[in-house]
């Protein structure tokens, strides 16, 4: 492998000669081999928004600084690092500095050598061009607050708003289908099935408006508060004209925070959201288990709906099909409600003016937004867009539900409902034939008053 020799503060570093990375980013590189998780590309490329904005907020304020010549290469290397054309320039793993700081120099290293490239000369200083009127204190905060809002808004939300289309659909195809209540796993009342799907639907709703709820936190930004908040070496107007810059940029209307000592340390506006992303995840949880649960079978569980088979499902058993979407999105559940913890411990480690555990907090931030987006698009499109309700099943377990002697409690009592129940039960023999043999309702009378397609 060839080498060039790159520079910092500290003395002369070997850098990979086909790479853009410079000494600080190399020195992060040998210091932390840790782990194999590379700082998430969606961090990546919220660093290259932010330094094309920070680089035209710059040029606005004082374009004697900031040149026409510099901002143009510093866009255009900015642009490839969106696009996530130099991705492979950006190497550095999640655990690093608490504040992200060589993952900031790294993008600074790649752009300023990429855009010397792109200039044809030695145009461009990664720190007092790239980084100019910023500290890593106050990028790393906006580079995932910019991740969070493009993940949710773009990527999570629109497989929300599928799936709940979904909902409705199957909601209108099963509205005249009626089945047995479940409660506590055990025979309840009779329920529509689309009165079931539609709190299935409704989980999904309420969630997409707690994360709505979540946004205008997550659209404030730290850029302008430098290193502690006091917006040392940053002109006046610059983290306004910056938000605004960030705003043309992805189409979102982020704004300045109104307070930068609170957006630099604390990290509430992620944990708010995250929050979200829990409920979301432990509603998930519910209705996957439900579909599985309710396609239990073939023959001898509950059967009362038929999702895709989708796969074998054993090695060993021939023939046998298994609930594997819903198996997926249970897990990723699973993952999302563990991340919750690991996002509130970190957001808990503002010590002073600054908190220092931004890269293990994003990271599992975004995992949880991208397994949830992936998730339900994968359990959307391969399990529930293709449920149908097995009719003869349901009708079956309805008429033999002993909980239907709810309908009599009005005519005949609550204990002696109770009695009818535990007698049918125990000789095996219907509501009506016990009820008439416990003297509580004539044949005629219990035809009149039973009619358990009315009772929901």
């Amino acid at each position: 492998m060839e080498y060039r020799i790159e520079r910092d503060s500290m003395g002369e570093m070997q850098v990979p000669a086909d790479r853009y990375w410079g000494a600080q980013t190399q020195r992060s590189k040998q210091n932390f081999v840790i782990g194999g998780e590379i700082m998430p590309r969606e961090i990546t490329h919220a660093f290259g928004i932010l330094k094309k904005a920070a680089a035209i907020a710059n040029h606005e304020i004082k374009p004697e600084k900031m040149t026409d010549e510099k901002l143009a290469a510093i866009c255009k290397a900015c642009d490839e690092v969106i696009a996530g054309k130099l991705n492979d320039h950006f190497p550095l793993v999640v655990w690093q500095t608490g504040s992200g700081t060589q993952s900031n120099m790294n993008a600074n290293e790649v752009i300023a050598n990429r855009g010397n490239e792109i200039a044809g000369k030695k145009l461009l200083h990664p720190n007092d061009d790239v980084n100019m009127s910023q500290s890593s204190n106050d990028t790393f905060p906006t580079a995932m607050h910019i991740a969070a809002v493009m993940g949710i808004e773009d990527a999570l939300m629109p497989e929300m708003e599928r799936l709940i289309e979904t909902f409705k659909r199957l909601e209108k195809e099963n509205d005249d289908c009626v089945k047995s209540g479940r409660t506590h796993l055990q025979d309840a009342t009779p329920i529509k099935f689309s009165q079931e799907i539609s709190g299935w639907r409704n989980m999904i709703e309420k969630t997409l408006e707690m994360l709505k709820l979540a946004m205008p936190g997550l659209k404030q930004l730290a850029l302008g508060g430098t290193a502690v908040g006091t917006g040392l070496n940053c002109p006046k107007g610059f983290d306004v004209a910056v938000a605004k810059a960030v705003s043309e940029e992805t189409g979102k209307a982020f704004v300045t925070a109104e307070n930068k000592f609170h957006a630099l340390t604390s990290k509430d506006d992620l944990v708010f959201a995250h929050g979200a992303l829990k409920a979301l995840a432990a509603n998930l949880m519910k209705i996957a288990n439900d579909v599985r649960w309710l396609a239990s079978g073939p023959r001898c569980g509950l059967g009362e709906i038929h999702i895709p088979e989708n796969e074998p499902g054993s090695s060993i058993m021939p023939g046998k099909v298994n609930p594997t979407q819903c198996e997926s999105m249970t897990m990723v559940a699973v993952q999302v409600m563990a991340n919750d913890v690991a996002v509130g411990m970190a957001a808990s480690q503002g010590n002073f003016e600054l908190n220092v555990f931004m890269p293990v907090c994003i990271y599992n931030f975004l995992q949880s937004v991208r397994l949830l987006a992936d998730g339900i698009r994968s359990f959307n499109d391969h399990c529930v867009s293709g449920i149908t309700a097995n009719r003869e099943k349901m009708s079956h377990n309805l008429h033999n539900s002993l909980m239907l002697v709810t309908a009599l409690n009005p005519y005949i009592g609550y204990d002696n409902a109770a009695k009818t129940a535990k007698l049918a039960h125990k000789e095996n023999i219907s509501l009506k034939e016990a009820c008439v043999r416990l003297g509580f309702l004539t044949p005629e009378k219990f035809d009149e008053v039973f009619h358990p397609e009315q009772m929901v």
